[in-house]
């Protein structure tokens, strides 16, 4: 898996990765019009509203950017439907090309752990095999230690899957634990150490693993200590854009290839044409919304391969 997303970061010369991550409010009135016609106000409708507003967004720009990562929770909330619409998307997304990485931040032990694993393993029945969920890698929370991350790297060998475990997420508040002095030095640094040793026998051909670590854009400093750090992990990087990380902050995080990072933005790319003014008018937007996420993603490339 990281050997794909490294490629197609070389081909498209665009580290970025489209958060897919809907909310109601962010649907173009015309798409909220035609489902609630069609599926009245239920659960179905909005599933219905999230698969074809991302149908939109991934056919802006698929040709631009290596990946994108749905966010499960904003699929969850609505139950079945809004589970068949996270896979559909997916599905979708691999459709044109896409690396998927499945942001759903597990984190359990035992049975528990190897269920959640599932999300890159598949399941066995009875001899025949399915991937449900089609996901290159997702997201793991390392809370639970050593027990809750086993699972996912036996799939990351045996199915060439890949996970970001996190380390130094972007939410002001994630000091409150992930700074916390043990024996001198931060929690987040005992999990890169951690993180390093899960991932030492995963090394691709370019000189990184397939687990990989969260580190947040807004956490400059720390980014930059930890690439020195973890010079075989790659980073998803959250926080660019709309949570205040930019281009120039991220320097640091670069190896001196102008690789070692994935970076996402969310409502910066999906959201934005509320902030374009050739859609002021929002009840007479029709598909082309999405093209003021296409000219997002190009301002966020431009604005990265200045430090790449």
């Amino acid at each position: 898996m990281i050997d794909l997303l490294i490629d197609k970061i070389k081909e498209k010369q665009n580290p970025t990765v489209v958060g897919l991550d809907p909310t109601y409010e962010m649907i173009p009135f015309y798409i909220k019009k035609e489902m609630l016609e069609r599926y009245g106000k239920t659960p179905r409708a909005v599933a219905e509203m999230f698969l074809e507003f991302n149908k939109k967004i991934i056919d802006s720009v698929y040709d631009l950017v290596p990946a994108v990562k749905p966010q499960i929770a904003m699929y969850e909330q609505y139950g079945l439907e809004g589970i068949r619409a996270y896979l559909l998307t997916i599905e979708y997304a691999k459709e044109k090309g896409l690396v998927v990485i499945g942001d759903i931040k597990r984190g359990d032990i035992s049975s528990t752990a190897k269920a959640y694993a599932s999300h890159i393993g598949g399941v066995e029945i009875e001899g025949e095999y399915y991937d449900l969920w089609k996901e290159d890698g997702v997201t793991v929370n390392p809370y639970l230690g050593t027990d809750g991350i086993e699972p996912f790297l036996k799939y990351c060998k045996e199915r060439d899957k890949g996970i970001f475990v996190l380390v130094k997420t972007s939410n002001p508040s994630s000091k409150e634990l992930q700074d916390r002095l043990i024996d001198g030095e931060p929690l987040y640094i005992h999990v890169a150490e951690l993180v390093k040793r899960w991932g030492e026998d995963l090394i691709g051909k370019y000189g990184y693993s397939k687990v990989g670590a969260v580190v947040g854009a807004t956490q400059v400093k720390e980014g930059e200590a930890l690439r020195k750090r973890m010079p075989n992990t790659f980073f998803l990087v959250p926080g660019y854009g709309a949570q205040g990380g930019k281009g120039e902050d991220l320097k640091g995080y670069f190896d001196k290839n102008g690789l070692g990072i994935i970076v996402n933005s969310s409502r910066g790319i999906i959201a934005a044409y509320k902030n374009d003014d050739e859609f002021a008018d929002e009840k007479e937007v029709g598909p082309e919304f999405a093209k003021a996420s296409r000219k997002a993603v190009l301002i966020m490339r431009e604005d990265l391969q200045k430090v790449m």
